[in-house]
C-alpha cells in the first residue's frame, strides 16, 4: 500500500517527494490518513487538457511535464505524471527554454579533474544520493551576479544556493554547505558538477571530502553530462 509505505518514511522524506515518485496525491494520503478513502472523482483527458493548456498560456510556456503535475496538485486538481506527460505530448505542449551561450566554467587550470561517474544516469532512485551543480550568471538591479546552485536528481529540487559578485571558490561551497545542514545525507553521495577550476579548486575538493561526498564531474566541454541542472537555469531565466 503506497499510502501505509509514505506514513512510515515521513520522517526520512519530504511529503510532496514521496506523492511525486510514487504518483499519488497528498490530498489522497490525507484523506487515507483520516480513515478515509481518496476521492476517486477526476477530470476527463478533454478537461485535464483544457486545464494545462490554460495554465501553460497563464506561464508562458514555462513549465514542462513535472512542473505542471505539481502545479495541478497545488490547484487541487489529481494529475498523474504519466497521464500529464502523453497529453502535453499529444498536444505538442512543452516547456518553452531560451539557449544561454555565455561561458561561465574556466577548465583551462592545472587542477586535478574527477572522472565522470554520473555517466548521465539522471534517475536515482531516492533522495540525497546524486546532486548536481553548476554556476550561471544573472543581470539585476545591481549588475551581473553569479548563482550557483544545488539539485538532488530525485526530484530535480534546488537544495541550495549561493549569490555572489563575483566567480570565486567560496561561491560552490557555500552552496552544497547550505544544504549539508540541511539533510545531512549519509557518506558516499554524489556530487557532480562540471570541471571549472572554481569546483576543481582544493577549497572545494576539502570540503566534498569533510562532508564524505564523491565528487564527479563532466566531460570536457560537453554540457550534456549536467543536462538537468541546465535545463533548470534555462527555465529559471525563461521566467
Amino acid at each position: 500500500m503506497k499510502y501505509a509505505w509514505i506514513d512510515e518514511q515521513r520522517k526520512a522524506y519530504d511529503l510532496d517527494e514521496m506523492c511525486m515518485a510514487l504518483d499519488v496525491s497528498e490530498s489522497g494520503y490525507r484523506a487515507w490518513k483520516r480513515g478515509g478513502k481518496p476521492d476517486r472523482k477526476r477530470l476527463t483527458d478533454a478537461q485535464m487538457l483544457a486545464l494545462i493548456r490554460a495554465i501553460h498560456k497563464e506561464l508562458k510556456g514555462a513549465y514542462g511535464s513535472p512542473r505542471m503535475v505539481k502545479e495541478l496538485r497545488g490547484r487541487g486538481f489529481s494529475a498523474s505524471k504519466g497521464r500529464v506527460e502523453r497529453l502535453m505530448r499529444e498536444d505538442g505542449i512543452r516547456a518553452r527554454h531560451k539557449r544561454r551561450y555565455k561561458v561561465t566554467t574556466d577548465s583551462k587550470h592545472g587542477l586535478p579533474v574527477a572522472p565522470n561517474l554520473l555517466d548521465r544516469n539522471f534517475t536515482p532512485d531516492a533522495p540525497n544520493q546524486v546532486w548536481t551543480s553548476d554556476i550561471t550568471y544573472l543581470w539585476t538591479n545591481e549588475g551581473w551576479l553569479y548563482l550557483a546552485l544545488v539539485l538532488d536528481l530525485f526530484n530535480r529540487e534546488v537544495v541550495g544556493w549561493s549569490l555572489k559578485p563575483r566567480m570565486t571558490a567560496d561561491i560552490v561551497t557555500d552552496a552544497p554547505t547550505m544544504v549539508w545542514f540541511r539533510r545531512k545525507p549519509t557518506a558516499g553521495l554524489i556530487h557532480h558538477s562540471d570541471r571549472g577550476s572554481q569546483y576543481a579548486s582544493h577549497a572545494f575538493q576539502a570540503k566534498l571530502k569533510e562532508y564524505g561526498m564523491t565528487c564527479s564531474m563532466s566531460r570536457k566541454g560537453n554540457c550534456w553530462d549536467n543536462a538537468p541542472t541546465e535545463s533548470w537555469f534555462n527555465s529559471f531565466k525563461n521566467e
